[in-house]
Protein backbone atom coordinates (compact mmCIF):
# COMPACT_ATOMS: atom_id res chain seq x y z
CA UNK A 1 0.00 0.00 0.00
CA UNK A 2 1.77 3.16 -1.10
CA UNK A 3 1.25 6.41 1.46
CA UNK A 4 1.20 9.54 -0.53
CA UNK A 5 3.20 12.03 1.62
CA UNK A 6 2.35 16.53 0.97
CA UNK A 7 3.06 17.33 -1.71
CA UNK A 8 4.03 13.87 -3.07
CA UNK A 9 2.64 11.66 -6.01
CA UNK A 10 2.44 7.87 -5.50
CA UNK A 11 5.85 7.51 -7.30
CA UNK A 12 7.41 10.10 -4.90
CA UNK A 13 7.74 13.13 -7.47
CA UNK A 14 7.67 16.39 -5.66
CA UNK A 15 5.61 18.26 -6.94
CA UNK A 16 5.79 21.73 -5.11
CA UNK A 17 10.10 21.16 -6.09
CA UNK A 18 9.59 20.98 -9.65
CA UNK A 19 7.43 24.04 -9.48
CA UNK A 20 9.60 26.26 -7.23
CA UNK A 21 13.02 24.56 -9.73
CA UNK A 22 10.40 25.81 -13.17
CA UNK A 23 10.07 29.32 -12.05
CA UNK A 24 13.53 29.80 -11.18
CA UNK A 25 14.87 28.32 -14.78
CA UNK A 26 11.90 30.93 -16.37
CA UNK A 27 13.57 33.70 -14.06
CA UNK A 28 17.21 32.79 -15.53
CA UNK A 29 16.21 32.54 -18.67
CA UNK A 30 14.37 36.16 -18.24
CA UNK A 31 17.43 37.81 -16.70
CA UNK A 32 19.63 36.20 -19.72
CA UNK A 33 17.62 37.72 -22.42
CA UNK A 34 17.95 41.07 -20.85
CA UNK A 35 21.32 40.66 -20.03
CA UNK A 36 21.37 40.33 -24.07
CA UNK A 37 19.09 42.79 -24.78
CA UNK A 38 21.25 45.75 -22.72
CA UNK A 39 24.41 44.28 -24.43
CA UNK A 40 23.09 44.89 -27.89
CA UNK A 41 21.74 47.89 -26.88
CA UNK A 42 24.65 49.46 -25.41
CA UNK A 43 27.09 48.58 -28.74
CA UNK A 44 24.31 49.75 -30.85
CA UNK A 45 24.87 52.92 -28.82
CA UNK A 46 28.56 52.97 -29.76
CA UNK A 47 28.44 52.74 -32.98
CA UNK A 48 25.89 54.97 -33.94
CA UNK A 49 28.14 57.78 -31.55
CA UNK A 50 30.63 57.22 -34.28
CA UNK A 51 28.10 58.98 -36.71
CA UNK A 52 29.60 62.49 -35.02
CA UNK A 53 33.29 61.14 -35.47
CA UNK A 54 33.18 60.79 -39.12
CA UNK A 55 34.44 63.97 -39.95
CA UNK A 56 38.00 65.87 -41.46
CA UNK A 57 39.96 63.71 -39.52
CA UNK A 58 38.66 60.51 -41.42
CA UNK A 59 38.88 61.75 -44.91
CA UNK A 60 42.26 62.97 -44.05
CA UNK A 61 43.15 59.27 -43.27
CA UNK A 62 41.23 57.84 -46.10
CA UNK A 63 44.07 60.68 -48.17
CA UNK A 64 47.06 59.63 -46.87
CA UNK A 65 46.24 56.05 -47.83
CA UNK A 66 45.72 56.07 -51.16
CA UNK A 67 48.57 58.67 -52.07
CA UNK A 68 50.57 55.91 -50.33
CA UNK A 69 52.74 53.73 -52.11
CA UNK A 70 52.89 51.23 -49.59
CA UNK A 71 50.69 48.98 -47.72
CA UNK A 72 48.63 49.37 -44.28
CA UNK A 73 50.20 48.24 -41.50
CA UNK A 74 47.48 47.40 -38.76
CA UNK A 75 49.30 47.01 -34.80
CA UNK A 76 46.91 46.23 -31.93
CA UNK A 77 47.27 44.49 -28.36
CA UNK A 78 45.06 42.49 -26.40
CA UNK A 79 41.27 42.75 -27.98
CA UNK A 80 42.58 45.62 -30.33
CA UNK A 81 44.90 43.38 -31.92
CA UNK A 82 42.05 40.78 -32.83
CA UNK A 83 40.04 43.87 -34.12
CA UNK A 84 42.79 44.65 -36.16
CA UNK A 85 43.80 41.22 -37.63
CA UNK A 86 40.22 41.42 -39.27
CA UNK A 87 40.18 44.98 -40.67
CA UNK A 88 43.50 44.56 -41.98
CA UNK A 89 42.36 41.42 -44.16
CA UNK A 90 39.17 43.49 -45.10
CA UNK A 91 41.51 45.80 -46.04
CA UNK A 92 43.45 43.04 -48.23
CA UNK A 93 40.28 42.00 -49.73
CA UNK A 94 39.00 45.36 -50.80
CA UNK A 95 41.40 47.12 -52.75
CA UNK A 96 43.87 47.84 -49.93
CA UNK A 97 47.17 46.25 -49.66
CA UNK A 98 47.46 45.32 -45.50
CA UNK A 99 48.88 42.73 -43.04
CA UNK A 100 48.94 43.09 -39.46
CA UNK A 101 52.19 43.08 -37.32
CA UNK A 102 51.93 42.41 -33.33
CA UNK A 103 53.54 45.14 -31.60
CA UNK A 104 55.02 42.93 -29.18
CA UNK A 105 57.03 41.39 -31.78
CA UNK A 106 57.54 44.22 -33.96
CA UNK A 107 60.14 45.25 -30.65
CA UNK A 108 61.64 42.38 -31.20
CA UNK A 109 62.84 42.35 -35.09
CA UNK A 110 59.31 42.64 -36.74
CA UNK A 111 59.43 46.22 -37.40
CA UNK A 112 61.99 45.17 -40.24
CA UNK A 113 58.58 44.22 -42.12
CA UNK A 114 57.45 47.57 -42.80
CA UNK A 115 58.90 50.40 -44.67
CA UNK A 116 58.92 53.67 -45.06
CA UNK A 117 56.66 53.67 -48.02
CA UNK A 118 54.12 52.04 -45.67
CA UNK A 119 51.35 53.45 -43.22
CA UNK A 120 50.75 52.17 -40.01
CA UNK A 121 47.46 51.52 -38.29
CA UNK A 122 47.72 51.34 -34.36
CA UNK A 123 44.37 50.28 -32.58
CA UNK A 124 44.09 51.16 -28.58
CA UNK A 125 41.38 52.12 -26.69
CA UNK A 126 42.93 53.72 -24.03
CA UNK A 127 45.82 55.28 -26.85
CA UNK A 128 48.51 54.43 -24.29
CA UNK A 129 49.47 50.60 -24.93
CA UNK A 130 52.90 50.42 -23.58
CA UNK A 131 53.83 47.73 -26.63
CA UNK A 132 52.40 50.47 -28.91
CA UNK A 133 54.04 53.45 -27.47
CA UNK A 134 57.82 51.98 -27.40
CA UNK A 135 57.52 51.64 -30.74
CA UNK A 136 56.30 55.31 -31.56
CA UNK A 137 60.22 57.26 -31.29
CA UNK A 138 61.13 54.29 -33.96
CA UNK A 139 58.31 55.31 -36.34
CA UNK A 140 58.65 58.82 -35.66
CA UNK A 141 62.67 58.04 -36.30
CA UNK A 142 61.48 56.29 -39.63
CA UNK A 143 59.25 59.07 -40.92
CA UNK A 144 56.88 56.89 -41.31
CA UNK A 145 53.23 58.02 -41.43
CA UNK A 146 51.26 56.95 -38.32
CA UNK A 147 46.80 56.75 -38.04
CA UNK A 148 45.52 56.15 -34.81
CA UNK A 149 42.30 54.27 -33.76
CA UNK A 150 41.64 55.27 -30.54
CA UNK A 151 38.77 55.98 -27.63
CA UNK A 152 40.94 59.01 -26.11
CA UNK A 153 41.75 62.02 -28.35
CA UNK A 154 44.32 63.77 -25.97
CA UNK A 155 46.40 60.02 -25.41
CA UNK A 156 49.86 59.57 -26.31
CA UNK A 157 49.27 57.47 -29.38
CA UNK A 158 46.55 59.98 -30.81
CA UNK A 159 48.92 62.70 -29.87
CA UNK A 160 52.16 61.07 -32.06
CA UNK A 161 49.99 60.42 -34.67
CA UNK A 162 49.69 62.26 -37.93
CA UNK A 163 45.53 61.75 -37.87
CA UNK A 164 43.72 60.35 -34.93
CA UNK A 165 40.52 58.20 -35.61
CA UNK A 166 38.05 58.78 -32.83
CA UNK A 167 36.50 55.78 -31.37
CA UNK A 168 34.99 56.63 -27.85
CA UNK A 169 32.46 55.02 -26.42
CA UNK A 170 30.10 56.38 -23.33
CA UNK A 171 30.41 52.35 -21.80
CA UNK A 172 31.17 49.45 -22.46
CA UNK A 173 28.65 46.51 -22.60
CA UNK A 174 30.33 45.19 -19.70
CA UNK A 175 28.60 45.57 -16.56
CA UNK A 176 31.74 46.02 -14.96
CA UNK A 177 32.98 48.68 -18.15
CA UNK A 178 36.02 46.49 -18.18
CA UNK A 179 35.62 44.03 -20.51
CA UNK A 180 36.39 45.45 -24.05
CA UNK A 181 32.90 45.02 -25.79
CA UNK A 182 31.31 48.48 -27.11
CA UNK A 183 34.76 49.65 -27.83
CA UNK A 184 35.74 46.70 -29.73
CA UNK A 185 32.64 46.98 -31.49
CA UNK A 186 32.98 50.62 -32.48
CA UNK A 187 36.72 49.75 -33.75
CA UNK A 188 35.48 47.34 -35.91
CA UNK A 189 33.02 49.37 -37.29
CA UNK A 190 35.06 52.34 -38.03
CA UNK A 191 37.61 49.84 -39.59
CA UNK A 192 34.95 48.29 -42.08
CA UNK A 193 34.01 52.37 -42.65
CA UNK A 194 37.50 53.21 -43.77
CA UNK A 195 37.77 50.08 -45.63
CA UNK A 196 34.69 50.78 -47.74
CA UNK A 197 35.56 54.77 -48.21
CA UNK A 198 39.05 53.10 -49.89
CA UNK A 199 36.97 50.36 -51.91
CA UNK A 200 35.11 53.53 -52.98
CA UNK A 201 37.15 56.26 -53.94
CA UNK A 202 39.42 53.06 -55.48
CA UNK A 203 36.48 51.98 -58.05
CA UNK A 204 37.32 48.64 -57.14
CA UNK A 205 34.98 46.28 -58.60
CA UNK A 206 33.19 42.94 -58.18
CA UNK A 207 35.65 41.32 -60.68
CA UNK A 208 38.50 42.59 -58.25
CA UNK A 209 37.30 41.21 -55.27
CA UNK A 210 36.80 37.97 -56.74
CA UNK A 211 40.89 38.00 -57.74
CA UNK A 212 40.81 38.18 -54.07
CA UNK A 213 38.63 35.39 -53.13
CA UNK A 214 40.12 33.06 -56.17
CA UNK A 215 39.39 29.82 -53.49
CA UNK A 216 35.39 29.77 -52.89
CA UNK A 217 31.78 30.41 -53.95
CA UNK A 218 32.35 33.85 -54.78
CA UNK A 219 35.33 33.66 -56.87
CA UNK A 220 33.77 31.16 -58.95
CA UNK A 221 30.59 33.22 -58.86
CA UNK A 222 32.35 36.09 -60.22
CA UNK A 223 35.62 34.75 -61.91
CA UNK A 224 34.11 32.27 -63.88
CA UNK A 225 32.59 32.55 -67.68
CA UNK A 226 30.65 31.12 -69.60
CA UNK A 227 33.32 29.78 -72.14
CA UNK A 228 34.67 28.28 -69.06
CA UNK A 229 31.60 25.99 -68.66
CA UNK A 230 29.99 25.71 -71.80
CA UNK A 231 29.63 22.88 -74.78
CA UNK A 232 31.06 23.62 -77.96
CA UNK A 233 32.47 22.33 -80.97
CA UNK A 234 31.62 18.57 -81.41
CA UNK A 235 29.82 18.54 -78.10
CA UNK A 236 27.47 21.16 -79.33
CA UNK A 237 23.97 19.42 -80.48
CA UNK A 238 22.80 21.45 -83.47
CA UNK A 239 20.43 20.40 -86.68
CA UNK A 240 18.94 22.75 -89.60
CA UNK A 241 15.97 23.87 -90.15
CA UNK A 242 14.12 21.60 -91.94
CA UNK A 243 15.44 18.55 -89.64
CA UNK A 244 12.81 16.21 -89.58
CA UNK A 245 11.79 16.13 -85.22
CA UNK A 246 12.67 12.47 -84.81
CA UNK A 247 16.22 13.15 -86.46
CA UNK A 248 16.78 16.05 -84.34
CA UNK A 249 15.77 13.84 -80.99
CA UNK A 250 18.48 11.34 -82.11
CA UNK A 251 20.88 14.74 -82.02
CA UNK A 252 19.43 15.34 -78.34
CA UNK A 253 20.31 12.01 -77.23
CA UNK A 254 23.86 11.52 -78.89
CA UNK A 255 25.05 15.14 -77.24
CA UNK A 256 23.30 14.11 -73.83
CA UNK A 257 22.65 17.95 -73.12
CA UNK A 258 18.16 17.56 -73.21
CA UNK A 259 18.47 20.09 -76.04
CA UNK A 260 19.34 20.90 -79.65
CA UNK A 261 20.21 24.16 -81.35
CA UNK A 262 18.23 24.89 -84.37
CA UNK A 263 20.47 26.98 -87.23
CA UNK A 264 19.20 29.13 -90.22
CA UNK A 265 21.10 28.02 -93.43
CA UNK A 266 23.27 30.56 -93.22
CA UNK A 267 24.51 29.07 -89.59
CA UNK A 268 22.60 32.02 -87.40
CA UNK A 269 20.10 30.73 -84.90
CA UNK A 270 16.76 29.55 -85.76
CA UNK A 271 15.65 28.17 -82.69
CA UNK A 272 16.02 25.91 -79.67
CA UNK A 273 14.28 22.54 -78.84
CA UNK A 274 14.76 20.84 -75.65
CA UNK A 275 13.08 18.46 -73.12
CA UNK A 276 10.24 20.82 -72.23
CA UNK A 277 9.65 21.11 -75.90
CA UNK A 278 8.80 17.72 -76.03
CA UNK A 279 6.71 17.35 -73.77
CA UNK A 280 4.45 20.00 -74.88
CA UNK A 281 4.78 18.37 -78.90
CA UNK A 282 3.32 15.21 -77.36
CA UNK A 283 0.48 17.11 -75.50
CA UNK A 284 -0.35 18.38 -78.87
CA UNK A 285 -0.61 14.72 -80.51
CA UNK A 286 2.19 15.77 -83.21
CA UNK A 287 3.39 12.71 -84.73
CA UNK A 288 7.31 12.58 -84.07
CA UNK A 289 7.96 10.71 -87.20
CA UNK A 290 6.77 13.17 -89.55
CA UNK A 291 6.90 16.53 -88.31
CA UNK A 292 9.78 19.11 -88.70
CA UNK A 293 11.85 20.53 -86.11
CA UNK A 294 10.71 24.35 -86.64
CA UNK A 295 6.90 23.52 -86.32
CA UNK A 296 7.73 22.27 -82.58
CA UNK A 297 11.01 24.56 -81.48
CA UNK A 298 11.44 27.66 -79.77
CA UNK A 299 11.89 30.73 -82.27
CA UNK A 300 15.34 32.14 -81.43
CA UNK A 301 15.09 31.21 -77.61
CA UNK A 302 17.18 33.25 -75.02
CA UNK A 303 20.92 33.33 -75.32
CA UNK A 304 24.25 34.59 -73.87
CA UNK A 305 27.78 35.33 -74.81
CA UNK A 306 30.75 33.65 -74.20
CA UNK A 307 32.35 36.50 -72.50
CA UNK A 308 29.50 36.86 -69.95
CA UNK A 309 30.15 35.56 -66.14
CA UNK A 310 28.88 32.41 -65.42
CA UNK A 311 26.30 33.91 -62.94
CA UNK A 312 24.90 36.40 -65.12
CA UNK A 313 23.47 33.54 -67.35
CA UNK A 314 22.45 31.95 -63.96
CA UNK A 315 20.52 34.87 -63.54
CA UNK A 316 18.81 34.76 -66.94
CA UNK A 317 17.58 31.30 -66.96
CA UNK A 318 16.56 31.51 -63.07
CA UNK A 319 14.55 35.10 -64.25
CA UNK A 320 12.96 33.04 -67.42
CA UNK A 321 12.54 29.96 -65.83
CA UNK A 322 14.56 27.60 -68.38
CA UNK A 323 17.51 25.14 -67.93
CA UNK A 324 19.28 25.47 -71.38
CA UNK A 325 20.77 28.89 -72.93
CA UNK A 326 22.30 28.79 -76.13
CA UNK A 327 25.93 31.06 -76.50
CA UNK A 328 26.28 32.74 -79.70
CA UNK A 329 28.50 35.04 -81.16
CA UNK A 330 28.59 38.40 -82.42
CA UNK A 331 26.71 37.62 -85.80
CA UNK A 332 24.20 35.53 -83.68
CA UNK A 333 25.80 32.65 -84.45
CA UNK A 334 25.64 29.57 -82.30
CA UNK A 335 28.88 28.34 -80.75
CA UNK A 336 27.91 26.42 -77.65
CA UNK A 337 25.66 25.57 -74.70
CA UNK A 338 24.99 25.17 -71.29
CA UNK A 339 22.20 24.05 -68.76
CA UNK A 340 21.60 24.28 -65.30
CA UNK A 341 23.27 20.73 -64.36
CA UNK A 342 26.69 22.45 -65.98
CA UNK A 343 26.22 25.16 -63.71
CA UNK A 344 25.59 23.23 -60.94
CA UNK A 345 28.96 21.39 -61.28
CA UNK A 346 30.71 24.25 -61.71
CA UNK A 347 29.82 25.34 -58.23
CA UNK A 348 28.03 28.74 -59.30
CA UNK A 349 24.75 27.69 -57.68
Amino acid sequence: MTIEREGFDQYGYNRRLFIRQYVSDMSQSSDLIQSAHRTIRLELEAVEGLLAHINADFVRACEMILASKGRVVVVGMGKSGHIGNKIAATLASTGTTAFFVHPAEASHGDMGMITRDDIILALSNSGSTAEIVTLLPLIKRLGIQLISLTGNPDSPLAKAAEVNLDARVAHEACPLNLAPTSSTTAALVLGDALAIALLEARGFTAEDFAFSHPGGALGRRLLLKVENVMHAGDELPQVVRGTLLKDALMEMTRKGLGMTVVLEDDGRLAGIFTDGDLRRTLDRTIDVHSAHIEEVMTPHGKTARAEMLAAEALKIMEDHKISALVVVDKDDRPVGALNMHDLLRAGVM
